[in-house]
């Protein structure tokens, strides 16, 4: 047991918690407002092409949400595998204030090429932040509880999807575009404080080195988790990317139900992530082989009944749910495999969902401009959630074939408390 757990009280813990939550639900904010106010970015940051193409502008500005999806990929190994020494705390104040000064500087960027360039810059830490939080979470919550804790943490995300992006693009909608990233900005900044003030000093590892985080991608069940999220999660992405025509065109609804569509998926994620934590506890390739079927037969289902609405909000829920249910259990099989090289696999984790949500996005686009319909998306997340599933199989086989036989849960443990006291183990 940590001495971190140990001598907190459970009111702290969850405070402390709670803090690093609060900087996710920015990073929810700050990733997913830009979808609803495209148009107002484009018309704003490029007003001579809104004037003679409002598509083409809007499409240009897409770009931004790119952008912040490549600093995801970029930022999140490179900070991980550089500053796994530091103390965890300093680091998730530090990625903190980034998020502040990123965007901020993205809602006052007087042009759309410094936007994009902001953009970048505001994602860098992401990846790291949730890395660094997953391992502190695991440490405030003692043995037996990593997955509850990595839940926790990512709980702000999938709140903000429920509520943080709906009242913020609203408001991005009638105040301007700016007027929400300042509000996602000054999100961040209290997330800064109640970190700093809530959250219990927690050591890095000072033996770590860049060349030992890099070791991770020795293991072969860590490039098999990697797989898991970059293809099979991308199968929700597939799907979420295009939740507004699957309820105009598909379930004929008005175009006043799209946001309740994305409030029902982010409660299901919400729901579904807390889901997630639970059974990871109780073994993280275990929830990740019960998990995916379930997420491929919401996706087949929908496919199949999306005309019909009840049916259509009815199957976002528990798609939104099954996905990221799987997330924590993805987050925590990595802590498991990873050896003394977590920050590092924590960190890349978020890398590869970030892939997964631009691969389902392209892969889905790819199928509607072939002609195919708004129907065609769904089933090309289904194709690659059955894919994520067949690398979790192929994982399991090779991990019941290791020497010593097939990693159970307290594996992870061991390697988590090998970490805490600077990768020395202890026999039992």
């Amino acid at each position: 047991m940590s001495s971190t757990h140990s001598n907190l009280t459970r009111g702290r813990r969850v405070a402390a918690l709670l803090a690093i939550a609060l900087g996710g639900f920015g990073v929810g904010a700050t990733k997913f407002v830009a979808m609803g106010v495209l148009p107002q970015i484009a018309q704003d940051l490029q007003p001579a092409l809104w004037t003679q193409d409002p598509d083409a502008a809007i499409a240009r500005a897409a770009t931004l949400i790119s952008a912040y999806a490549l600093g995801v990929v970029v930022g999140a190994p490179l900070i991980a595998a550089t500053l796994a020494r530091f103390a965890r705390k300093r680091l998730l104040v530090a990625f903190a204030i980034v998020f502040t000064l990123g965007t901020l500087l993205s809602a006052l960027a007087p042009t759309f090429e410094l936007a994009v360039v902001a953009r970048f810059l505001a994602a860098l830490p992401h990846g790291a932040y949730f890395g660094i939080a997953a391992l502190t979470a695991g440490s405030l919550m003692g043995p037996g509880n990593r997955g509850k804790g990595v839940a926790m943490v990512m709980s702000g995300l999938t709140v903000a999807n429920v509520v943080g992006v709906p009242l913020i693009t609203a408001l991005g909608q009638h105040a301007g575009w700016r007027a929400a990233y300042l509000v996602v900005a000054a999100i961040f900044a209290a997330a800064t404080v109640a970190i700093l003030l809530l959250v219990p000093a927690q050591p890095g590892d000072p033996t770590a080195t860049v060349r030992r985080e890099l070791r991770a991608l020795r293991h072969r069940q860590v490039w098999y988790a990697l797989g898991m999220g970059a293809i099979g999660f991308g199968g929700f992405f597939a799907v979420y990317s295009y939740v507004a025509p699957i309820i105009t065109d598909i379930a004929g609804m008005p175009q006043g139900a799209v946001p309740w569509a994305l409030v029902v998926t982010g409660a299901g994620m919400t729901v579904g992530n807390f889901i997630g934590g639970a059974m990871a506890d109780r073994g993280a390739m275990r929830a990740i082989l019960q998990l995916f079927p379930a997420f491929i037969v919401a996706l087949v289902v929908l496919a199949i009944t999306a005309s019909t609405p009840f049916m259509a909000y009815s199957l976002l829920f528990l798609i939104g749910a099954a996905a990221f249910a799987l997330s924590p259990a993805i987050q925590t099989r990595l802590m498991d495999v990873a050896g003394d090289s977590q920050t590092f696999a924590a960190a890349l984790n978020h890398s590869s969902l970030n892939l997964g949500n631009s691969l389902g996005a392209i892969l889905g686009g790819v199928v509607i401009a072939g002609g195919f319909g708004f129907i065609a998306p769904i089933w090309v997340g289904a194709a690659l959630a059955a894919v994520g599933f067949a690398i979790a199989l192929i994982g399991r086989a090779h991990d019941a074939h290791r020497p010593g036989g097939p990693m159970h849960p307290s594996d992870g443990l061991a390697l988590s408390n090998a970490v805490e006291t600077g990768g020395r183990t202890h026999s039992s």
